[in-house]
């Protein structure tokens, strides 16, 4: 009987979930989805608003499943596997073979997706402020190759408190859009086949798939190492599904803001911009300064990641790699325009995330098939 309690006594101690830490974890989720793409605007334009009423519900609603989904399944095999290495996740789902092949894929897109984090910085920087994109795109290297010399925990603790503020502002932002003129839904909507917007796929169910999967190659490595760090599977579940929660709702708010305004936002680089510009220099001025947060949110862990995929953080050869990489990035990312950018980088790889998504699906199958039969 005593035996009985004790046990009892030390599950509940194991099981005990911090809400801080839930909230702290969920925070990291959505700075790390927050990137460029999203803080202008740009990437709900082109898998969500161009869409129309599909797009911004549709979309939206499988986003928020898949995500979801996703989110839970990365932390909590992250904090049961405690893998040597994060990019283990992929050889858990996947095999010795095809593993490997995400593995090294996913990097190359993560290191690809902090280029569209420069881009976007740059983009910033000469439509709204009238400066060159040089100075933006060279700016948040610097700012972000400093932060990773000082390794993940220091990160977690900086993104996941500015990461619930920004998606505050950005679905504020989005209801005022709706308030201003909420009969600008319907007309958008109506329009949207006249003012051929750039999309990110031939249908509303394609986009918010392949969505989910960019955000997959985003998420997979950097959930894996949060995870680990995790007192329970509860508080790891929590946090998992309180991030993809409220970042699949704030998509959907978001992009029926612009969609009330979207003879104003469309076809421009940083509709988010545009549209409080058109409320108020002054809550511009604001905004552009959360998008930019934003977007330094999304590109630490991106940075991040890469470099600690070769070398333990912390180390010598970490912090020399990621000032080589932040250069790189930087040559790259100031190449091409913004909105080409998240078009070509993220739709591409985003079809490649499917296949680790059906991957994922099958694996957790099998899993709770074998529990059932025990």
């Amino acid at each position: 009987m005593a035996l009985r309690t004790n046990t009892r006594a030390h599950l509940e101690t194991t099981e005990k979930t911090s809400v801080l830490r839930v909230l702290t974890y969920a925070g990291a989720i959505i700075a790390f989805l927050i990137g460029s793409g999203f803080a202008t605007g740009q990437e709900i334009m082109q898998y969500f608003t161009s869409y129309g009423y599909w797009g911004v519900f549709g979309t939206g609603l499988l986003v928020l499943v898949l995500m979801t989904y996703v989110a839970v399944e990365f932390f909590v095999v992250g904090q049961k596997k405690k893998f040597d290495r994060p990019s283990r996740i992929f050889h858990y789902y996947c095999g010795k073979h095809l593993g490997t092949f995400f593995d090294f894929f996913s990097i190359l897109f993560v290191f690809l997706s902090f280029t569209v984090m420069v881009a976007g910085a740059g983009a910033v920087f000469e439509e709204h402020y009238g400066l060159s994109k040089y100075i933006g795109g060279v700016g948040l290297a610097l700012a972000v190759a400093i932060s990773v010399w000082f390794g993940l925990k220091n990160l977690v603790d900086v993104i996941g408190k500015i990461g619930p503020l920004i998606v505050v502002v950005a679905v504020a932002l989005g209801i005022l859009g709706i308030l201003r003129n909420p009969g600008g839904i319907a007309e958008g909507n109506a329009l949207l086949p006249s003012l051929e917007l750039t999309q990110a796929s031939t249908s509303w169910f394609m986009a918010g798939l392949s969505y989910v999967g960019f955000c997959m190659l985003w998420l997979a490595a950097f959930l894996t190492a949060l995870g680990k760090t995790a007192r329970s599977r509860k508080e790891a579940a929590a946090g998992g599904m309180l991030g993809a929660v409220a970042f699949s709702v704030a998509c959907i708010i978001v992009g029926l803001g612009l969609l009330a305004n979207i003879v104003r936002v469309g076809g421009t680089e940083i509709p988010m911009l545009v549209l409080a510009k058109d409320m108020s220099p002054v809550l511009a001025a604001g905004i552009s300064v959360m998008v930019i947060a934003g977007i330094y949110t999304t590109a630490v862990p991106l940075l991040w990641t890469v470099s600690s995929r070769f070398f333990a953080d912390k180390t010598l050869r970490f912090k020399y790699l990621t000032i080589a990489l932040a250069a790189i990035g930087t040559l790259i990312g100031l190449i091409l325009p913004f909105s080409k950018m998240v078009n070509i980088v993220y739709v591409v790889n985003g079809y490649v995330g499917i296949l680790l998504l059906v991957m994922m699906l099958v694996k957790t199958g099998t899993r709770l098939a074998r529990r059932q039969q025990i």
